[in-house]
């Protein structure tokens, strides 16, 4: 009986540590193409992180797709977002939380190059 109960203590442990955990910072792709560069940087820095596409199994992220956003801590933050051809976009101000996704569409893309 008592290694029935540890047993159950050890599943409710884990259960726990993996609610905690959580989904993560997760980007919501609503625009009309697909991205195949995403950056950060703390609001007004202009101090680009790394290529957030990378952690995506194939390097982009479609249309109504998301991507997990790693090393970012929440806050507000520029992206950079880069599509094939050599277009990109910045859109500003976006207000990251932790384990949430937050989107960007069409109408937030500010600043590209043709």
């Amino acid at each position: 009986m008592r290694w029935i109960l540890a047993s159950i203590a050890l599943l409710l442990a884990s259960a726990g540590g993996l609610a905690a955990q959580g989904k993560g910072i997760r980007l919501w792709n609503l625009t009309t193409a697909t991205i195949s560069g995403f950056q950060l940087s703390p609001a007004g820095k202009n101090e680009w992180g790394p290529n957030q596409t990378l952690n995506d199994k194939d390097k982009e992220v479609d249309h109504d797709e998301r991507l997990r956003i790693t090393g970012v801590e929440p806050g507000r933050y520029d992206a950079k977002v880069s599509y094939a051809g050599s277009k990109q976009c910045f859109v500003h101000d976006i207000e990251i939380k932790a384990d949430a996704v937050f989107s960007i569409a069409d109408k937030d893309l500010k600043d590209c190059n043709k």
